[in-house]
């Protein structure tokens, strides 16, 4: 199951962030599950991964015949 990062939203302290497993078919939190404050979920780029062999570029070194970027 993937873990989301939520934060508080509340005026009056600091920002809070902490994260969260939920299934994919969970609704978002709308509170902090210990305090009540109001929270939204984070949107982040996630991690990338490196493949060892994975993308390579072409051996021909380009698109491919008749895409004039040559």
């Amino acid at each position: 199951m993937p873990i989301y990062v939520y934060e508080t939203t509340g005026s009056d302290k600091p920002v809070q962030r902490f994260e969260v497993t939920q299934s994919m078919k969970d609704e978002p939190l709308r509170t902090h599950p210990e305090t009540g404050e109001p929270v939204r979920r984070v949107i982040s780029g996630g991690l990338g991964v490196m493949v060892p062999g994975g993308a390579k570029p072409p051996s021909s070194g380009g698109c491919g015949s008749g895409c004039g970027c040559h």
